[in-house]
């Protein structure tokens, strides 16, 4: 059985500096390290050496985009946790992408950090209803 890490490890995208600086440091807490990127590819990479829990991504980015990145991710193992953190409405999308796929508006800073308690918890103690 893999072992699990005591903290959550994130991976934050987002190409607009003011609002991935100030992301970061809201969701920064002892139990969770975050990691921000500018660009899809960046993350991409991340995610090839890095052990990543939870993917945070907003939707439209240079390059590839937050969906295209999750889709590549997802593919090795659908059960990821990845959120789209966008002004975008992706109710039918989401199915489509995996079970573990959520959509937040970029402004609900506080239903996004209650969201990653319920995902560190469900990576725990089992899996996470539908929210």
């Amino acid at each position: 059985m893999k072992e699990m890490s005591a903290v959550l490890n994130i991976l934050y995208v987002e190409d607009n500096n003011d609002i991935r600086e100030m992301v970061v440091e809201l969701l920064e807490n002892p139990e969770r390290r975050i990691v921000a990127c500018a660009d899809a590819e960046a993350a991409w990479q991340h995610l090839q050496r890095e052990p990543v829990d939870v993917l945070i991504t907003d939707v439209n980015l240079p390059g590839w985009t937050g969906t295209e990145l999750a889709r590549r991710w997802l593919e090795s193992d659908a059960r990821r946790w990845v959120i789209l953190f966008s002004g975008y409405d992706f109710k039918s999308t989401l199915i489509s992408l995996g079970p573990n796929v959520r959509a937040l508006p970029k402004e609900d800073f506080d239903r996004l950090d209650r969201l990653l308690v319920e995902i560190d918890r469900a990576r725990q103690t089992g899996p996470l209803g539908d929210r």
